[in-house]
């Protein structure tokens, strides 16, 4: 193939995310007079254009999510919940209410909740409490939280860097601390936990022996030494073992990645360091059992040829009214206006056809969610539909789409067949309990998989376990 400059030029359009885009249209719109941009109000979730003030799109499965919720039924959704980063591009609906009240300039749009993100969160209850002293210590700690919600610095550190005294990095921290979700701020496990067991003590709830154990037996815990924990500390063994299934159930060592759980009406264990929405690229949506396929940038603007331009580069445009140079000018940027807008076409044409091929060898997997997902690589997608493998890869490369069931995932979901064979994984660890009294070992994960006709190696499965953030049997 003969690599041309406008080959290239393609090539980087095609590339660009969807807000590299954004900025690349700016700039272009900036640079070429000749350019003009017809841009529309879209949903800040699906991307879809705005009918008078109100998103259809959401609207209609704003309306069809609460008729199922009224009938009890439940979403396929619910099964595709594995995978790298998956979760964190969830769009919810549980945001919209029904009703309008009095307010006749109400904005049906403004029911959905932009959810924030966890340091946003933070900062933002954090303002509540603290002085306009305290404040960029409290940013500071914040924005020294890892992913875990554990704080990756040290109190002495954060005192040298803003010359003060240690004991006025431990009050706002302390502040930090006593901010839900329970545990965000610690220095370590230990701390972490202890954090959520004061917070849990506050609200009344009985946690016998946790207390002591965490405090002093944390490590031989991790080790399963009941016997010794128990003859410490004076209890029986089976008084460890409650003592270790309540940390199990209700305390959580990751406390910004955590999921909820409840305990006599107290929600613990929240909150999500990954929060925050993101904006699909392509849109698959189901009517009448078939699946349709939108590239959302073709909703969010329109270019176009400035008028004046077009007319002055027209055959009746006066070009005897001007110039050799102004006539040189016009036609380099109306050429330069028309091989840009062809290429933001090419970029969608290419994106539509490969979200129509990956509908047609994927609709297991968008009817049934994961289970469902086959096998495929970039390079046989693009034997499919006659493109370069490099073309396929710049076009799904950093880009989105929002599934039938409302979930946006990247492209990269589609390619990964092991998403499939984690989620079993999963289900196979979290009902372990409830047929055995034991965790089951990485080579048991390997047995039950063979009998469900999967064939993985131990080490990959210890491989997908570890991907999903799960401990081995030893420490479960």
């Amino acid at each position: 193939m003969r690599v041309s400059p406008s080959l290239i030029a393609l090539n980087q359009i095609l590339a660009l995310s969807s807000q590299q885009l954004q900025e690349e249209i700016r700039k272009e719109l900036d640079d070429n007079p000749a350019l003009e941009l017809l841009e529309r109000q879209t949903c800040p979730v699906c991307g879809n254009a705005y009918s008078g003030r109100a998103c259809p799109r959401c609207m209609n499965d704003a309306v069809g999510s609460a008729a199922s919720r009224t009938s009890d039924t439940k979403s396929t959704s619910d099964d595709y919940d594995v995978g790298s980063g998956m979760d964190d591009h969830y769009i919810p609906d549980e945001n919209w209410s029904g009703g309008r009240g009095g307010d006749e300039e109400f904005d049906p749009i403004t029911i959905v909740a932009a959810e924030m993100s966890l340091n946003e969160r933070l900062l933002t209850e954090l303002t509540a409490v603290l002085d306009d002293e305290q404040m960029p210590i409290g940013e500071f700690l914040v924005g020294s939280l890892d992913e875990r919600g554990y704080l990756s610095t040290s109190a002495q550190a954060v005192a040298q860097a803003f010359n003060i005294e240690e004991a006025k990095v431990e009050e706002v921290l302390k502040e930090l601390q006593m901010i839900a979700p329970p545990g965000v701020g610690a220095r370590d496990l230990k701390e972490c936990l202890l954090i959520q067991l004061t917070f849990m003590q506050e609200e009344n709830i009985e946690a016998p022996n946790v207390q002591a154990l965490i405090e002093k037996y944390l490590t031989a815990l991790g080790e399963h030494k009941y016997g010794y924990i128990a003859q410490q500390m004076g209890i029986s063994v089976d008084e460890v073992h409650k003592a270790r299934d309540f940390i199990k159930k209700y305390l959580n060592p990751y406390p910004a990645e955590g999921q909820t759980s409840e305990l006599n009406g107290l929600q613990l264990r929240s909150g999500t360091a990954k929060a925050g929405y993101v904006v699909p690229d392509v849109i698959i949506s189901e009517h009448d059992g078939e699946y349709e396929v939108e590239v959302v940038e073709s909703k969010r603007f329109v270019l176009k040829m400035s008028p004046l331009y077009a007319q002055m580069a027209g055959a009746n445009g006066g070009a005897n009214d001007y110039n050799a140079s102004d006539r040189e000018h016009v036609r380099q940027y109306v050429a330069r206006a028309k091989f840009f807008m062809s290429n933001i076409n090419q970029r969608r044409e290419t994106m539509l056809r490969i979200t129509k091929c990956l509908v047609e060898t994927q609709g297991e997997f968008l009817k049934d969610g994961v289970r469902g997902l086959r096998a495929m690589t970039r390079s046989q997608l693009a034997s499919y539909i006659g493109m370069h493998e490099s073309t396929v890869s710049r076009a799904t490369a950093g880009k989105y789409v929002m599934l039938p069931n409302r979930r946006v995932v990247p492209y990269s979901d589609f390619f990964t067949a092991s998403l499939s064979v984690k989620d079993v994984i999963k289900e196979i660890i979290e009902t372990e309990m409830k047929k055995s009294s034991k965790a089951l070992t990485d080579q048991r994960i390997v047995e039950q998989l063979e009998e469900r006709g999967i064939r993985v190696a131990r080490r990959t499965v210890a491989k997908y376990r570890a991907q999903l953030r799960i401990l081995p049997s030893t420490l479960r």
